[in-house]
């Protein structure tokens, strides 16, 4: 599914909800706290800053469903036992999971 594709989606539905519980452009974009230009783009597909989607999402009591888009992570078992019960947080660089022997660069060395 391509991103335009996904945008128009996400914008239908929000006009959907809003339809549903019977809100205006105007009111819906006064709650949210953006313009009523930038609701009419976002409910046509076009790309819109997170913030705005936040915005949109938490005036239509939908904020709640965002553990559906994005579920909480489990760190896998072999992780945990690596890092002794503590949240990773950050990743580590390529360099330090390639064995540097391995690696050749065609210098004729």
């Amino acid at each position: 599914m391509s991103n335009n594709l996904i945008l128009t989606q996400l914008g239908q539905r929000i006009a959907r909800y809003r339809l549903n519980q019977n809100i205006s452009q105007q009111s819906l974009a006064n709650e949210a706290g953006i313009s009523k230009p930038t609701l009419q783009r976002m409910e046509n597909g076009h790309s819109s800053q997170t913030a705005n989607l936040i915005r949109v999402l938490r005036a239509l009591d939908l904020l709640d469903n965002f553990n559906n888009l994005i579920p909480e992570p489990a760190p896998s078992p072999i992780q945990q036992a690596k890092m002794h019960g503590k949240i990773r947080q950050r990743a580590s660089s390529r360099t330090e999971q390639t064995d540097p022997v391995l690696w050749s660069w065609g210098d004729g060395e």
